[in-house]
């Protein structure tokens, strides 16, 4: 049975779509059949609920059921909340919807679909509005929030930083964007958390109680008693010693007085006085055009609004102008919920009572009112008939309005568009009379336009000044109007100043040049007008003067020039000389102009010392663009040089050195060697070596890289060559990665002995540099083998045996040694190759001193020459750095 009420319910629900009012009673009709299943079924009493609409029920002993708890009750917010006293829940705290959920579905689709279509207002922000104007532009125009009427459109200003255009750059759109309908907002919040709207609202003396009231009974006097009865449904409540008694229909009051009667009959000087315990619940029937129509158990303290708030209000269809109540036939109240949505005035309406209809009609005559009203808006129209009525609908017009025309857009029914303008004559009294005699029709969108968005008698002051901003135009207004003297002003403002003119008819700027102090003089009284813009520079703000100030001072750098600036001042000015400063003179450029052609600098002496001790003669005047040059003491660079003496001397450490001091002099303060030192293995190392070594690198690197592979034509099939080329990029490719991995020694190649007499004053008594750090190693008793060898390692070393015997001693070279660039690389740091010699000897022949190092180099893969002698630089640079780290570690 339910199943069957609820496909008729949705058949009902379907064809009331198409059928009108006709149709919602029908709906009203299965909605009532379909309750009356479900409530024989489960025996509960309970109301249908479809949708997002939970079901209430009451239980046994009266409590609320927890499947109501989230249903539609009048709203909590203040914003759109219903009178108090009009929204308690019944005893299960639910005000329930409609049973088929689908119908409510589909009626909520078909009133969306009506907002975007019918209407042609689409939901959407002013800001998504604006975007959608501003798309395709080059220069998207900036838009600026007016929550007094249409937004306005900053276009872009060709003239940046001018104020006197950004204001008449603005458009104002005639229309004021989407607009929605006057009180549909006041139920998108739907009805509030019926959770904690509360259940315990008093009622007044003129409740009429009826059955399912719970009253509350207080008896004193004769007899003492609390009672509460439910009054039941032949609407009477038993009295005790006095049997039942009928308060169906009676006002709180009256019903009181008639038990005060009945007690009274029965206990001598008995008082009596009665409170409702707990209201009953009715229910009502919302049709007609609402956003879920059906059937609703609410409070019997409702009224028609707050139930057509829990049925989530009118749809775009509907009329917020007229809501009926109906009691069987009859029309009980007709509401204008305007009356309520403008002014807050709820007419005085009849409570609801069960079986009431509760119907929303279609929408009547509409009305857009944009553009400069406090409420912009779509107005339905009941009764008004005149302009003044629709704008007193809108909360009238704006102090920003344009009153000069009001345009309107009207329809005229099933023919075409047309525009009227309506022109207001001056006066207030003209302008009530002229809106009162224009009649609106159905349709009509009225467009009340904003005046103008710029002072037309305004001038403007900006730059170097205290207070910038606009300022009021008036007849014959000049400049010293504005800036009466130097207080005006910041301080040192530059002579030159401008005003930017709009020249008419067109507007278009021109400048002005003046020079201040001839105006605040009093010697050039220029005279304003309207959108000028006074715009003053700071000395240094425009080409300004400067000099600078290079050398031995605190702040040495660009500085403004003042007027009357010297030189001495100048030094003062950048902190004073520092302790390195030679002080007797400075150098001074200054610049010429030559017959306007060309520029011409001359270079000076200034007795800066006696300028800065006030001899007037000796300082200089600065003139813009000069240049003082502190020049520094001859040797003060020198001051703290020292180098590092580290291994095997009497006293290792720092030493400082003076310009010129020799190796053998510092050695000396040294303490000179001890006794297994061994100074034919010295390092010197130098910071200016390592960094040629770091830059003669990097050019090998970068040669490598750049050089490209060649291999020979003809030299074998193709296969042959592919693999000489992969051979030769592996070589190369290895050879990059020694360069990068090993950096550049800054070594530098000495020849010393530990008799320093010996050598002390000879070419090999070299000069110390600040920084230089010198390594003085223990006599190694070993000769390093590497590369390409069988066994590279470090033998014992024998006096007297040559190169080629310590070869044969770590196994000679092997297959990929290359025998021919075979070289020895010395303690001291220089290279003995093949032919090196005077004689033209092989390197095997070299006789072998402790801590020297034969290096066997890989054969080079590829026939150019160019490319063999590259990759052999390569591979020596390399092998000559991680010898060398080698060695160091020994």
């Amino acid at each position: 049975m339910g199943k069957q009420a609820i496909r008729g319910g949705r058949s009902g629900f379907s064809r009331l779509r198409r059928g009108g009012f006709g149709g919602w009673l029908f709906a009203a009709v299965v909605v009532a059949l379909l309750c009356g299943s479900l409530w024989a079924q489960s025996g509960q009493g309970q109301a249908a609920g479809g949708g997002n609409a939970a079901v209430g029920s009451a239980s046994s002993d009266g409590q609320a059921s927890p499947n109501g708890a989230n249903s539609g009750q009048a709203p909590a917010d203040s914003g759109t909340q219903a009178p108090a006293d009009n929204m308690q829940a019944p005893s299960n705290n639910s005000i329930q919807a409609p049973a088929d959920s689908s119908t409510q579905s589909t009626t909520a689709g078909s009133n969306g679909s009506r907002d975007a279509t019918t209407q042609g207002r689409a939901a959407q922000t002013p800001a998504a509005s604006n975007s959608a104007r501003a798309a395709g532009t080059t220069t998207p125009p900036v838009i600026e929030a007016d929550h007094d009427g249409p937004q306005e459109v900053r276009q872009p200003v060709p003239y940046a930083g001018l104020p006197s255009l950004q204001d008449l750059y603005t458009q104002i759109p005639s229309s004021g964007g989407t607009l929605r309908r006057f009180g549909s907002e006041a139920f998108l919040l739907g009805t509030g958390n019926a959770n904690e709207l509360p259940s315990d609202l008093p009622v007044g003396p003129d409740y009429v109680l009826g059955p399912g009231d719970n009253v509350v009974v207080n008896m004193w006097g004769g007899h003492s008693e609390r009672l509460s009865v439910t009054i039941d449904r032949q609407g009477q409540i038993a009295l005790p010693e006095s049997g039942t008694i009928t308060v169906d229909g009676l006002t709180i009051a009256q019903a009181q007085a008639a038990i005060q009667k009945s007690l009274g009959a029965q206990f001598q000087d008995e008082h009596v006085e009665i409170s409702l315990g707990r209201l009953r619940t009715v229910r009502v029937y919302v049709v007609g055009d609402v956003q879920r129509p059906g059937a609703y158990d609410v409070s019997s303290l409702s009224t028609p609004l707050s139930v057509l708030y829990a049925a989530g209000g009118p749809t775009s269809r509907g009329s917020l102008r007229v809501l009926k109540q109906y009691r069987g036939t009859k029309l009980v109240a007709q509401i204008d919920l305007y009356d309520f949505l403008l002014k807050g005035v709820r007419a005085t309406v009849e409570r609801l009572l069960p079986g009431d209809t509760i119907m929303v009609p279609a929408a009547g005559p509409e009305v857009t009112v944009e553009g400069m009203v406090h409420h912009p808006a779509i107005y339905e129209l009941n009764g008004e008939k005149t302009l003044n009525q629709v704008l007193d609908l809108a909360g009238g017009v704006l102090s920003t309005a344009s009153l000069k025309q009001i345009n309107v857009a009207r329809i005229v029914a099933n023919e075409r568009r047309t525009m009227l303008s309506l022109d207001l004559p001056d006066g207030a009294a003209g302008i009530k009379q002229a809106l009162g005699g224009f009649d609106v029709q159905g349709g009509d969108d009225v467009v009340i336009s904003q005046i103008l968005p710029y002072n037309q008698q305004a001038v403007y002051l900006e730059g170097h000044v205290f207070r910038p901003g606009r300022y009021p135009y008036h007849d014959a207004m000049t400049i010293t109007d504005l800036l009466h003297s130097y207080q005006d002003v910041l301080p040192e403002p530059a002579d030159h100043a401008e005003i930017i003119r709009l020249q008419a008819p067109d507007y278009r700027p021109e400048t002005i040049d003046f020079n201040l102090p001839d105006v605040l003089l009093g010697n050039n009284p220029i005279k304003l007008q309207p959108f000028d813009v006074i715009r003053l520079f700071g000395r240094y703000g425009i080409d300004s003067p400067k000099v600078a100030i290079d050398g031995e001072v605190l702040r040495p750098g660009t500085y403004p020039m003042s007027e009357g600036m010297t030189v001495a001042g100048l030094v003062r000015m950048a902190g004073g000389f520092n302790r390195s400063a030679f002080r007797d003179t400075a150098g001074l450029s200054s610049y010429v102009i030559e017959d306007g052609q060309k520029v011409l600098v001359n270079h000076s002496q200034v007795d800066i010392q006696k300028a800065l001790n006030g001899d007037k003669q000796a300082d200089v005047l600065l003139k813009p663009g000069d240049v003082v040059s502190i020049r520094q003491l001859a040797g003060w660079a020198d001051i703290g040089s020292s180098v590092q003496i580290n291994g095997e001397v009497e006293h290792p450490g720092a030493y400082g050195v003076e310009q010129g001091e020799r190796l053998s002099s510092v050695l000396k303060r040294a303490g000179g060697f001890r006794e297994y030192a061994y100074p034919q293995a010295a390092r010197l190392e130098r910071v200016q070596v390592q960094q040629l070594g770091e830059q003669a690198r990097q050019a090998l690197i970068q040669r490598i890289e750049s050089t490209p592979i060649e291999v020979k034509q003809g030299a074998g099939n193709a296969q042959d060559q592919h693999a000489t080329v992969l051979s030769i990029q592996a070589q190369r490719d290895q050879v990059l990665t020694q360069l990068r991995n090993q950096p550049a020694s800054g070594r530098l190649v000495i020849n010393i002995s530990p008799d320093i007499s010996q050598w002390e004053n000879t070419p090999a008594d070299i000069e110390l540099r600040a920084g230089d750090v010198l390594s003085i190693p223990k006599r190694p008793n070993f000769v390093i083998i590497s590369g390409e060898v069988y066994n590279p390692t470090a033998i014992n070393f024998v006096p007297g045996k040559d190169a080629k015997w310590y070869l044969q001693k770590g196994g000679g070279p092997t297959s990929s040694g290359d025998k021919k660039r075979i070289f020895v690389l010395r303690a001291d740091g220089s290279v003995v190759a093949h032919g090196s010699g005077w004689t033209g000897s092989s390197v095997m022949d070299v006789r072998m001193r402790p801590g020297d190092t034969i290096i066997v180099p890989e054969k080079i893969i590829g026939d150019s020459d160019v490319w063999k002698d590259i990759i052999a630089a390569a591979q020596i640079t390399s092998s000559i750095a991680l010898t060398a780290a080698v060695a160091g570690a020994f």
